[in-house]
């Protein structure tokens, strides 16, 4: 069985050799640096050189990881907006990315830190409306020049090719990263009918984007990406959002469906529990990444929701980093939804530096059992 068929029929509850065995969503960059004063470049026989994108794919090949492939389309304002240095001192760095958010960072220990919000590009309607040429499909620059190539060996591939639409591709997130929280907020009660209007014109943009994707190459899932929840739950009410929301969700579902796409999901942090009959009204049949310090248990889902919820991620990254007695007492708490198909395990976000090169060797090496069955 090959990775791609491993991948299709554990989304489908079919019969698999294994489960995927995943590597991490991603790892920071103070976790490679971490790890590099750990002696992990002798565990590979070879010296791992350079920044983290030149180490992890000899990291995931040396652990045997499944592999996939993605489609890496952005969906957001483009052009961009150009990346620009407001101001910057010996601690600080102000700059305007290229979302058209000005935000400052401590220019030592950025890695380990969150950067300040400090500004958004559109606060009005006539913002708005200066912007909207950024929401057009724009091929030559939306897309990469090495396309056909691309899909050609796409069509002839063996591993899953997912569409994760990072950062731009919701209904919520990426009018965040417009407007900011606060704003955002006002937005739905003073001018319902301009959010409205956002909201909607995201959704265009997006089945543009997918029509033209799709003409060429059909991908195996998509991938919303929202981060709308904390740790007590959404950030709006599922009200707001089944009004304001759903019916988009559903024009983006239903065109993936009618490319026989059947496998949509959401990625969102935070307590999403409100929010899961929603998205599955709205066509949307999967979510990760279950975080599960905020109460997000796969275990609880599965019994609630039965086959109709698919689920990646799930695995508390605490217990790695508390060590191998947790590690164990974790996979084994997750190894009855492993059990019914449906669900990767998958560590439930990146790998901070708190956890240490062996506790991942561990873990990795114990969700291998995992996913064979053999633990």
């Amino acid at each position: 069985m090959n990775e791609r068929e491993r991948f299709l029929n554990v989304m489908r509850f079919k019969p698999v050799d294994r489960v995927p065995l995943w590597q991490p969503l991603s790892v920071w960059d103070a976790t490679w640096k971490r790890w590099k004063t750990e002696g992990y470049t002798n565990e590979f026989g070879v010296q791992l050189a350079g920044e983290h994108s030149d180490d992890a794919p000899r990291l995931w090949d040396f652990l045997g990881c499944d592999r996939q492939d993605e489609v890496g389309i952005y969906y957001g304002f483009c052009p961009a907006f150009e990346y620009e240095v407001i101001s910057e001192d010996d601690r600080l760095l102000t700059y305007r990315n290229h979302e058209g958010i000005i935000m400052q960072e401590l220019k030592e220990g950025r890695e380990t830190s969150m950067p300040h919000w400090l500004e958004f590009p559109i606060k009005t309607r006539a913002d708005y409306e200066a912007n909207k040429f950024r929401l057009t499909l724009n091929f030559g620059e939306r897309f990469p020049r090495n396309w056909n190539e691309k899909c050609k060996l796409w069509n002839q591939r063996k591993i899953p090719l997912r569409m994760w639409a990072d950062r731009e591709g919701g209904f919520y997130g990426p009018q965040r990263n417009l407007f900011g929280v606060e704003n955002l907020s006002l937005l739905y009660y003073e001018d319902p009918d301009f959010i409205r209007e956002v909201i909607e014109d995201r959704a265009e943009l997006m089945v543009q984007i997918l029509e033209r994707i799709l003409k060429d190459v059909k991908f195996d899932y998509f991938v919303f990406w929202e981060d709308m929840c904390y740790k007590h739950g959404p950030l709006v009410s599922p009200k707001i959002f089944k009004d304001f929301m759903v019916p988009s969700y559903r024009k983006v579902t239903d065109c993936l469906r009618s490319h026989g796409i059947d496998i949509i999901f959401v990625d969102s942090d935070g307590d999403m529990s409100l929010l899961v009959p929603l998205w599955l009204d709205a066509g949307v049949n999967g979510i990760l990444p279950f975080e599960v310090q905020c109460g997000m248990d796969v275990n609880y889902f599965r019994k609630e929701y039965g086959k109709d919820l698919l689920m990646i991620g799930g695995v508390d990254k605490r217990a790695v980093i508390r060590g191998k007695k947790s590690i164990d007492e974790e996979l084994r708490r997750i190894a009855p939804c492993v059990e019914k198909g449906g669900y990767i395990p998958w560590l439930d976000h990146g790998v901070p530096p708190d956890i240490s090169f062996d506790n991942f060797l561990y873990y990795m090496d114990q969700l291998e059992k995992l996913v064979s069955g053999k633990l």
